[in-house]
């Protein structure tokens, strides 16, 4: 075959070029560690190709990105003197090159997974080279998986590279049954680092041009921007070009969803007296070569997404990179010559940043890769090998998803209606919405709808955007563009040319389905994000899943009653919409009838202190109609009345003193006898756990709080304690004592452990022995007190009070009640409950 041309110049990889395939030669699999730019994205696979174990097979690499593998096919063409699509091909989403002499394919990774899903023996295919491994994005987990049960159960010839620039080489080759590594060190040019400290209060994308503009004058050489997304690099190439650089300074924006020709001026030469000032998302920190990049701007942040499985949505956050990243981004400034990195952050902070970007793996929405495996036919993740297991909530939620979506069966097996949702190669929810919308007569509008989703949105940076949140004007924008009305942009060329090809995969005719059923159709997608409108007006809506969302400005979509929401930020409590359509409740009662349903609510309301009974229609969370339920019945509403006394805490209810008493005697009881001896437990936390049995019969005809004033609380009380307990409770413990005196005085049980009886030590003469409770088994803790009731002594031994405290007490009593009889022998006196003694 062809040779690489001799023109291109040694890379750091060469050296190490035989030691790879004397490494395929003699195993399976092998690891290769190399740093960015030492060309094992274009040296390795053509090194593969004389190999006799290849038998004139295909080599399959796989790129994160799009226009990396269209840049690393270009590169080895040139290498080969060749055109794309001959020895070099690729194939990305909506975009292919190979021809019938193809040898290496450069893929995306869901490519690979559509390859291997139609044929799992990967036949005409020698090898499988997993580039930039180290991004650990889930399509790459999944297809490395993929390939090492295909290589265990159909091609034991087949052949594993994985190639990174920072992952651990160890772990990847334990899970490659202890594949070599191959380390190649690179080649960089010393890159000085300056750290910066742009203010906390400064937008980063302020700091960020600040410094672009400090670097064209401190430095030479172009100069490569990391920023976190989008957004912030158009606000930076707005002030570059508001700076007047001068006409020799080009700015050029890199990312996915450039075209073509965009991408090639980012990433090719620069014309000779030209210096190129490149904003890129972190898709520029690996496998694109850049050419003339001397000088790096690192923001030092990154856009990754994160899948919250309670709510079920994605939400996009701006984190630190890790410190793997950084040291690639800074890398790419030393490539060519020695290079300077400008960091924005200080130098201290540089050890707290993760080590490591975490996996999608963990991370993600794991709805597509539980569709592939049940494709696959594994139910059970842990019958593969993953360098990262999927987190089993998120995968939890995802076969729940699925299942409502009819794709997987009760078992968790792939349906027919799955199967066709797979061969789609679009989000399970979209491809779903596709597949019904075409059934019930939409299909074009479906395809248009998940082109729409799937691409940048074609509105942004449009005249009145901010405001413009209606997905039927995306459509309507789209189908112009079709018709030729309307010239559309790059990204609109893109989703016109995937929903035609969805159409053709589907044989669906062009123009079913109209622009009024955008909701409708949406609504199949995301019936989980179905929104209503709160009452009292303004933008707020609640989901059928519960969360809220709101709009940040008022607009047309904020009046509607129902929408059907496509884009959220992933709030939990309440998201922001991007991106929605309207729908009516006649539209969603019929599209769904199996989920919408009738429910008798009967709770407790806290707001207004009462029982709350209604009938409502439900879809979800969303309440459809509400009305009063006349007669709950089945004791329904004393149940709910019990929860709002829980909530209210039990002195809501009309206790007495005498109540009260009663319950301690009771709780007195079970002291002395055990807990098992049968009486009922009267603490405020059992009584509270078990409302329903004692309290709930009370409660008949009792609705709100105002009721309790006529609850007869003392026989609910009493209904806990049988009509023998009751007597036995007289008899042990009873609510008065007769003492000598023949007063009947009450006792107090709530004041401690043992009862109280508080009595004038006048009326306990002749009394030696402390009276008890509980059939002589407790003596009663006397509160003795004076003539005028005040505390004198307290004493469960009566009879030690009187031989030896009763004289000093005797003492003090005369002084303060002189005119009362203070015996020397108490014993033998004669009681008095009167406050002075008779006359002689």
């Amino acid at each position: 075959m062809s040779r690489p041309s001799t023109s291109f110049p040694t890379l750091p990889i060469d050296p190490v070029l035989p030691d790879i395939v004397a490494a395929l030669r003699a195993g399976p699999n092998a690891v290769l560690r190399a740093p960015p730019g030492a060309g094992k994205t274009t040296r390795v696979p053509l090194a593969l190709l004389d190999e006799g174990w290849l038998g004139g097979g295909k080599v399959i690499m796989l790129e994160p990105r799009r226009i990396a593998a269209r840049a690393a096919a270009r590169r080895m063409a040139d290498m080969l003197e060749e055109a794309v699509g001959e020895t070099i091909g690729y194939r990305v989403r909506m975009d292919s090159k190979i021809g019938p002499r193809t040898r290496v394919e450069v893929v995306t990774e869901g490519i690979l997974i559509r390859l291997l899903q139609r044929d799992p023996a990967l036949e005409g295919v020698g090898a499988v080279v997993f580039d930039e491994f180290h991004e650990r994005s889930l399509d790459a987990d999944l297809g490395l998986a993929l390939c090492l049960q295909s290589q265990s159960l159909l091609r034991d010839d087949l052949r594993l590279l994985v190639m990174s620039a920072t992952l651990d080489g160890v772990g990847v080759a334990h899970l490659l049954d202890g594949a070599p590594v191959i380390t190649s060190e690179g080649r960089a040019f010393p890159v000085e680092t300056r750290h910066l400290d742009p203010s906390a209060s400064r937008r980063i994308e302020d700091a960020v041009a600040a410094t672009v503009l400090r670097a064209l004058d401190e430095e030479k050489g172009n100069i490569l921007v990391f920023l976190p997304g989008v957004a912030e690099i158009r606000r930076v190439e707005r002030q570059l070009r508001d700076a007047a650089l001068g006409t020799n300074v080009l700015v050029a924006p890199l990312y996915g969803d450039l075209s073509q020709e965009a991408q090639d001026q980012a990433i090719g030469r620069t014309p000779p007296g030209s210096r190129k000032v490149v904003l890129a998302t972190s898709i520029a920190e690996t496998s694109l070569t850049i050419e003339g990049i001397r000088v790096v701007v690192d923001s030092g942040l990154m856009r990754v997404a994160r899948f919250d499985p309670g709510t079920g949505m994605t939400r996009l956050e701006t984190v630190k990179v890790s410190q793997a990243s950084a040291e690639q981004r800074r890398g790419r400034g030393g490539r060519l010559e020695p290079g300077v990195c400008y960091r924005l952050w200080p130098a201290g902070q540089h050890g707290a940043l993760a080590a490591r970007t975490a996996p999608e793996m963990l991370a993600a929405d794991l709805a597509p890769l539980v569709l592939e495996l049940a494709q696959w036919g594994v139910l059970d993740p842990g019958e593969l090998r993953w360098m990262d297991t999927p987190p089993a909530a998120a995968y939890a939620q995802a076969r729940d998803l699925l299942g409502k979506l009819g794709a997987l069966d009760g078992t968790g097996r792939i349906t027919p209606h799955g199967q066709r949702m797979a061969s789609l190669g679009m989000h399970p929810r979209l491809a779903h919405m596709v597949l019904v919308a075409d059934r019930q007569g939409r299909g074009a509008l479906g395809c248009e709808i998940a082109a729409l989703l799937g691409e940048r949105d074609i509105l942004r940076g449009q005249p009145g955007e901010q405001h413009d949140s209606d997905l039927r004007h995306r459509v309507e924008a789209l189908r112009a563009s079709e018709s030729g009305a309307q010239r559309g942009n790059w990204i609109v060329k893109q989703v016109l040319a995937q929903a035609r090809q969805w159409r053709r995969q589907l044989g669906i005719a062009a123009g079913t389905g109209t622009v009024a059923d955008t909701g409708r159709v949406l609504a199949l997608a995301y019936p989980d994000r179905i929104a209503q409108r709160r009452p009292g007006g303004g933008a707020q809506f609640r989901l059928s899943n519960g969360s809220g969302a709101f709009f940040q400005r008022m607009e047309p979509l904020a009046a509607e009653d129902y929408l059907a929401v496509a884009d959220l930020d992933g709030a939990k409590r309440e998201a922001r919409i991007f991106v929605a359509a309207p729908l009516t409740l006649a539209d969603l009662e019929e599209d769904f009838p199996d989920a919408v349903e009738t429910v008798e609510f009967v709770g407790w309301d806290s707001r207004e202190e009462a029982v709350l009974a209604r009938r409502q229609r439900r879809f979800g969370e969303l309440v459809l109609k509400d009305e009063p339920l006349p007669d709950p019945g089945g004791g329904r509403s004393a149940e709910a009345f019990c929860q709002g006394v829980r909530e209210l805490g039990l002195a809501v209810l009309p206790w007495t003193k005498e109540l009260e008493n009663l319950r301690a005697r009771v709780q007195f009881l079970r002291r002395v006898d055990g807990d098992g001896n049968g009486w009922p437990d009267m603490s405020d936390e059992a009584l509270l756990d078990t409302l329903e049995d004692w309290l709930a019969p009370f409660l008949t005809g009792m609705t709100r709080r105002a009721h309790l004033r006529r609850l007869d609380l003392a026989a609910a009380v009493r209904s806990l304690l049988t009509w023998q307990r009751q007597r036995e409770l007289d008899e042990a413990a009873p609510t008065h004592v007769t003492v000598p005196s023949g007063s009947h005085i009450p006792l107090d049980y709530t004041s401690g452990e043992v009862p109280v009886l508080a009595v004038r030590l006048q009326e306990m003469f002749g009394l030696a022995k402390t009276p008890a409770l509980a059939r002589g088994r407790v003596p009663l803790v006397l509160h003795l007190l004076s003539p005028a009731h005040r505390p004198m002594q307290v004493t469960s031994d009566l009879a030690s009070f009187w031989a030896n405290t009763y004289r000093h007490v005797k003492a003090d009593l005369k002084g303060q009640y002189p005119k009362h009889h203070w015996p020397d022998d108490p014993l033998r006196a004669e009681p008095t409950n009167r406050a002075k003694r008779r006359g002689t």
